[in-house]
């Protein structure tokens, strides 16, 4: 009886499966309308009627701009940007011009004073590569040193720190003056280092700042700093705050910080965050 069982069970199995396998299978809900309210919010949980993302075609490879972008430096020109007018006597006279730094195979020779944005921006997704050559001149802050200035005022720090002792809140990712990167994630020099940052602009009533600006840094892909609260305007050698009036927008400002041999970019984009 035994031996009958053993051999009438897999196929009992074997027929069970088959008839399963051809039941057309149930297409999954897109939404449903009987969930609960998600606390402080006008939607259900998995709300049918909730607007769906936009779609957005991504680069076509990592690091390119997705379609949404704004692109500020594609390796072509610096239409983007001003830069520093000066006067008969060398000196900046204040005001702003067409950018005056050079295009080398494709990449953005940081050389003529600080560059900004035409555009204004604030809370964003920003995107930017950038090296520093091997032979630079110089230690600590004077080796490979630039930075990127959201809304014209908060540095994130752009340095030559692979076996260069510097200060900690003046490494690559820090927010400069303020604090330092969770990590040093950079690739020695010589090797394109990658930016991608999240910047959230302080909010403001009257103009003045209630709550600060916000910044998320990954560095070569490593986050470094994680919605880090930024104190004030970067200063240096000094603290910081919010006093006075501010803002909703602003330029960004890249800073030439007079390398010899300059620091070069290249792939510049970014994204408005609401």
């Amino acid at each position: 009886m035994k031996s009958v069982l053993f051999r009438f069970i897999p196929l009992f199995a074997v027929v069970s499966t088959s008839a399963l396998a051809q039941q057309p299978e149930k297409p999954s809900p897109i939404g449903y309308s009987d969930t609960p309210l998600i606390p402080g919010s006008k939607w259900k949980v998995h709300d049918i009627d909730r607007p769906a993302p936009e779609v957005i075609a991504p680069g076509k490879k990592l690091g390119d701009a997705p379609a949404d972008a704004i692109v500020l430096f594609d390796g072509t020109n610096t239409d983007a940007f001003l830069g520093v007018i000066k006067g008969a006597d060398g000196k900046p006279t204040g005001e702003k011009g067409p950018c005056v730094w050079k295009i080398d195979n494709g990449e953005l020779v940081v050389d003529g004073g600080d560059s900004w944005t035409k555009q204004e921006f604030g809370s964003c997704q920003f995107h930017i590569e950038w090296k520093s050559e091997p032979h630079t001149k110089g230690n600590s802050q004077k080796k490979g040193n630039a930075g990127v200035f959201f809304m014209d005022r908060y540095e994130s720090q752009m340095v030559d720190c692979y076996n260069n002792p510097t200060y900690a809140d003046g490494h690559t990712g820090a927010i400069y003056g303020q604090t330092p990167p969770m990590v040093n994630a950079v690739r020695p020099p010589g090797e394109w280092q990658v930016y991608d940052i999240v910047f959230t602009a302080p909010k403001l009533k009257d103009g003045k700042v209630v709550e600060p600006a916000y910044i998320t840094t990954f560095v070569n892909g490593v986050c470094v700093q994680n919605h880090t609260a930024i104190m004030g305007p970067t200063q240096h050698k000094k603290t910081t705050s919010y006093e006075g009036e501010f803002p909703a927008a602003a330029p960004f400002r890249l800073q030439d910080h007079k390398n010899d041999p300059p620091v070069r970019m290249r792939n510049i984009w970014v994204r408005k965050l609401p």
